[in-house]
């Protein structure tokens, strides 16, 4: 959708300034995802370039930067950027410091004189973001400080607010002075607005598959009317040249994937949409290497193609697991994993065919999830762990990918688990980890 945002973008900025009108650009976060093999390559470097090119007013950061990123990696994605980041609600966990990269309120004003005070918040996920080295700020503990700082300086607060439809509506009920709320990622989309007490509300939806287009009529100084409508991106003009766009972008990322070398596989890996397969069982071995346990799960609709024999690159991990999950380590009393293994055993054939989306999932199914070091009896209904019986006080160690801790289906990881997601990488570089450090014969 890119070639054709970029497009309305520039033509309606230069349209409505000459006009005479006042023109804010934003994005709400999410602008990179890992499953694209240029974003893959670059660390998202390459939507930053791309974001250039609009020269946004001011951009918040989604989950995919915040946790699709290591620390070290977020540090650097906005290096070359040419506009700034507003987050109010995320600082170093060791240092307490506000991101170097960003900056918790911005003021603007427009050449009539008006005065807007801009605040931006991304999705607080402490369980994540705390191992990656960040202490995220729930709205409601971070509001009230960023709103105090601008008491007397602005006329009109806007939030960037990547949190959700929910918490905006609550934000609009408990945060009056805040005029303008343009939200994300719930991926809700609202096409004329929501008015909530004395706020609105606007949202354009997921995947650029709309822009949001917001007016403002100002008089001394206030906010006397508020309109908001969202165009269709698909329906938007092409240009002969937006495909080759498109394709170059995901060329490039495989060439510059291609070029790095992962191992030498001496034989296909293949998967199966059911059951143990050779391409799962070297993942579960690798998650489980990874986390330090003995025993792992992990489901396979995350494998979409298996391993070629032969020279295997960071491409062919890429394609095979584009997913944005990274590693969990869970700790549960004996009785615990007993529950758990029949939790996963009562869902087992309704998930098969489960088509899954969000919670860093980025292939089709959820698929059949398969054991490792773990042994079930459906005829009496016993696990065995390492082949031996649970004692039910005795604290166990397994490992899996983190969407397991946010998944409805498996309540007792997050109910009873002492649960630790792990940084840096995801699942695929578990696995890549894993093959370079194991030998061709071994795998």
């Amino acid at each position: 959708m890119w070639p054709r945002i970029r497009r309305y973008l520039l033509a309606q900025k230069a349209q409505q300034q000459a006009a005479g009108h006042q023109v804010l650009t934003f994005d709400l976060g999410d602008a990179m995802d890992r499953t694209h093999p240029l974003t893959e390559a670059t660390n998202g470097q390459c939507n930053t370039q791309l974001l250039n090119e609009i020269g946004y007013t001011a951009v918040t950061i989604g989950n995919n930067e915040g946790i699709g990123n290591s620390q070290t990696q977020l540090n650097q994605l906005y290096q070359k950027a040419n506009f700034p980041v507003i987050l109010g609600n995320l600082r170093d966990r060791q240092t307490g410091a506000q991101p170097s990269w960003a900056q918790p309120t911005k003021v603007i004003t427009t050449a009539g004189g008006l005065r807007i005070g801009l605040l931006g918040l991304t999705a607080p996920y402490i369980a994540t973001y705390r191992p990656n080295g960040w202490e995220p700020r729930l709205a409601q503990d971070a509001l009230p400080d960023l709103l105090t700082a601008l008491k007397g300086q602005v006329d009109y607060i806007i939030l960037l607010s990547h949190l959700g439809l929910d918490v905006d509506r609550w934000i609009a009920e408990q945060f009056p002075e805040i005029g303008l709320i343009i939200g994300s990622h719930t991926h809700h989309l609202l096409p004329e607005g929501l008015q909530v007490n004395q706020s609105w509300l606007a949202a354009a939806g997921r995947f650029g598959d709309h822009v949001g287009h917001i007016r403002l009529t100002v008089a001394q100084h206030q906010v006397t009317q508020t309109t908001i409508s969202v165009v269709t991106t698909s329906e938007l003009p092409e240009q002969p040249e937006d495909e080759a766009e498109i394709e170059g972008w995901a060329s490039a990322g495989h060439q510059q994937l291609q070029a790095q070398t992962i191992t030498t596989l001496p034989q296909a890996l293949p998967v199966s949409s059911l059951g143990h397969s050779p391409a799962i069982d070297v993942a579960l071995a690798a998650v489980a290497d990874a986390a330090g346990t003995d025993v792992a799960i992990l489901n396979t609709g995350l494998f979409h193609q298996g391993f070629p024999a032969g020279r295997v690159t960071a491409d062919d991990l890429h394609t095979e697991l584009p997913h944005a999950m990274h590693l969990l380590r869970t700790t549960l009393r004996g009785t615990d994993v007993w529950r758990l293994v029949q939790e996963i055993e009562k869902n087992r054939i309704f998930l098969q065919h489960y088509r899954m989306h969000g919670l860093g999932f980025r292939g089709k199914i959820f698929g059949d999830l398969v054991y490792y070091g773990l042994t079930y009896n459906a005829d009496n209904r016993t696990v065995l762990w390492q082949g031996q019986p649970l004692a039910p006080d005795q604290y166990y160690t397994l490992a899996g990918v983190d969407t397991y801790l946010y998944f409805q289906f498996y309540p007792t990881i997050d109910i009873m688990g002492a649960n630790e997601v792990l940084f840096p990488g995801v699942l695929r570089n578990a696995v890549a980890n894993y093959f370079m450090k194991t030998s061709p014969g071994k795998v």
